[in-house]
């Protein structure tokens, strides 16, 4: 587990990022950087669970579980991110996203890196996530894009218990169209 000056430190290192304002992490949460919640219960047992009569439509381009089912390791809790650029300015300077590109594939391609970072510094991997809220701007213009790279960063055997909302916008700029905030269990 990840606590006080070793977040700063392996977020620092991950996103390459230099240094965070001293102090922001002795004893608080820096919201630009890594939030974890931790519940260490030893290894972790993951079930899928699918409606009765569901189990037909595992091929279908459902990049979800209706549930699963955990047994110990360990809770590790992402805060969303839109792949904006880490730290970026607060209140929002949308200059600072300019270069980005907004398509829905490079905004799920930046989003979907993210969490596996994110897991990854958390001593994971992607296969340990098991709950997705995605918040997609305009779901039946991007939902398909965004599937398809959710997919392949799944894998064909994963596939989180996951929750689509259709926003407005992302807070960080209006010109994202995708943002996902995640639960993972690490054995």
């Amino acid at each position: 587990i990840l606590v006080g000056s070793d977040i700063h430190d392996k977020t620092r290192d991950l996103y390459d990022i230099g240094d965070i304002a001293p102090g922001r992490l002795d004893g608080e949460l820096n919201p630009v950087t890594l939030v974890i919640a931790a519940c260490d219960s030893g290894g972790a047992a993951f079930e899928y669970l699918h409606l009765p009569g569901t189990e037909a439509a595992e091929g279908a381009n459902m990049p979800y579980s209706s549930a699963i089912r955990v047994t110990g390791g360990t809770i590790l809790f992402l805060s969303g991110t839109s792949g904006a650029p880490v730290p970026h300015s607060h209140p929002h300077d949308p200059t600072e996203f300019d270069h980005l590109d907004f398509s829905p594939q490079a905004a799920a391609e930046r989003v979907m890196e993210r969490i596996k970072l994110t897991v990854e510094a958390a001593g994971g991997d992607i296969t340990d996530v098991i709950q997705v809220t995605r918040f997609v701007v305009d779901v039946a213009a991007n939902q398909d894009a965004i599937n398809e790279v959710m997919n392949r960063y799944w894998g064909p055997d994963h596939r989180p218990a996951t929750t689509t909302v259709e926003i407005v916008r992302v807070a960080a700029d209006p010109r994202f169209v995708f943002e996902a905030e995640a639960v993972a269990v690490i054995p």
